[in-house]
């Protein structure tokens, strides 16, 4: 009798047990259940035209090739709002003007979605590049700072030897960093100006995919930051205008050469971004006041509604988009 009372205590307790951790179980799952129907339920619309500042702009100037800390109000690249579901798992990227700008917003994107990021920009970017390693290696990745002047064909060279030995490879090229100076005659440009812009704008892309190619594999990505000034160039941006037409061009031409290899070559046209570019030489003060304005969105686009097209480009299931131009100009039209 004692020897069943004793068992029957067991069992009880066992039982007790297993109920308890039941029951933990399945308040467990109901909160996860729970929190995977907020998550799936959870986003609100939001309005494109009131979700971001709209002009108009405090007047504000910088030294080339200015600062997005310093600027009035700070753009967005996704710093708070990017949210990474592992689609960029183990790749390995290189990403030029990488401190600021679209670079930026595609180098919290890419290592929130599980990339390492290696990210080039102008020495006097330093401190705006240092949040930019701080976020990536938050996000859990391998950060890799590489400082220097793209107009200088040996940096160029070296800059893609460092990133492919500071990542252990290289799959993904970001070719984004450009100049922009606004001048309102042909006139007030010099040889100098104009050999700076192509340079920057032409030539560095050139000599890093040259120097990249040889270390991407079938399955790696290509991506270009054209403009929607390669289909509808201002009166004041002559020379940054070509340029990126020459952006589009080249983007279309490699696609054709290095998609029978399985490399992918796309391109990302931005409208008016709100990014250094304008507050340092890239507009007038009278246009900066009312950059973006004339979208039908009413204002400029800020780098972090970018973020996402650069991940669409790169990941693996974008694998039929080759030799594409993906706008995003707030309505404005072409591409």
């Amino acid at each position: 009798m004692k020897e069943y009372n004793a068992v029957s205590r067991r069992k009880m307790i066992s039982g007790l047990g297993a109920g308890l951790v039941t029951a933990a179980a399945s308040r467990s799952f109901a909160a996860e259940h729970t929190s995977t129907q907020e998550s799936m339920t959870g986003t609100e619309l939001q309005n494109p035209v009131d979700k971001f500042p709209k002009p108009p702009f405090k007047s504000q100037s910088q030294p080339w090739p200015g600062l997005a800390s310093k600027m009035e109000p700070r753009p967005d690249h996704g710093e708070e709002s990017y949210r990474g579901s592992g689609r960029l798992l183990g790749r390995k990227a290189l990403i030029t003007g990488g401190d600021s700008g679209m670079g930026r917003a595609a180098a919290i994107a890419f290592a929130r979605e599980g990339a390492d990021v290696a990210i080039n920009y102008f020495p006097t970017e330093e401190s705006d590049a240092q949040e930019v390693v701080a976020l990536i290696k938050g996000a859990g990745r391998k950060a890799v700072p590489l400082p220097g002047d793209l107009r200088e064909e040996a940096f160029c060279q070296k800059l893609v030897l460092d990133a492919v030995n500071g990542l252990g490879g290289l799959d993904i090229l970001v070719s984004n960093a450009g100049r922009q100076q606004s001048h309102a005659s042909l006139l007030d440009i010099s040889t100098e100006q104009f050999d700076w812009t192509m340079k920057t704008n032409i030539y560095a892309p050139f000599w890093i995919i040259k120097a990249a190619l040889p270390h991407l594999q079938p399955g790696s990505v290509i991506i270009g930051t054209t403009s929607e000034q390669a289909y509808n160039p201002s009166p004041d941006l002559y020379d940054y205008a070509q340029t990126k037409a020459a952006t589009m061009n080249y983007v279309k031409s490699l696609a054709k050469q290095l998609g029978p290899k399985g490399i992918r070559v796309n391109g990302v046209a931005p409208g008016p971004i709100w990014t250094p570019l304008q507050v340092s030489g890239g507009a007038s003060q009278e246009k900066l006041q009312k950059f973006g304005g004339q979208t039908p969105l009413g204002r400029p686009g800020q780098p972090a509604e970018l973020a996402s097209i650069y991940v669409q480009l790169a990941a693996n299931d974008a694998s039929y988009a080759n030799g594409q131009i993906y706008g995003s100009t707030g309505g404005s039209g072409q591409p």
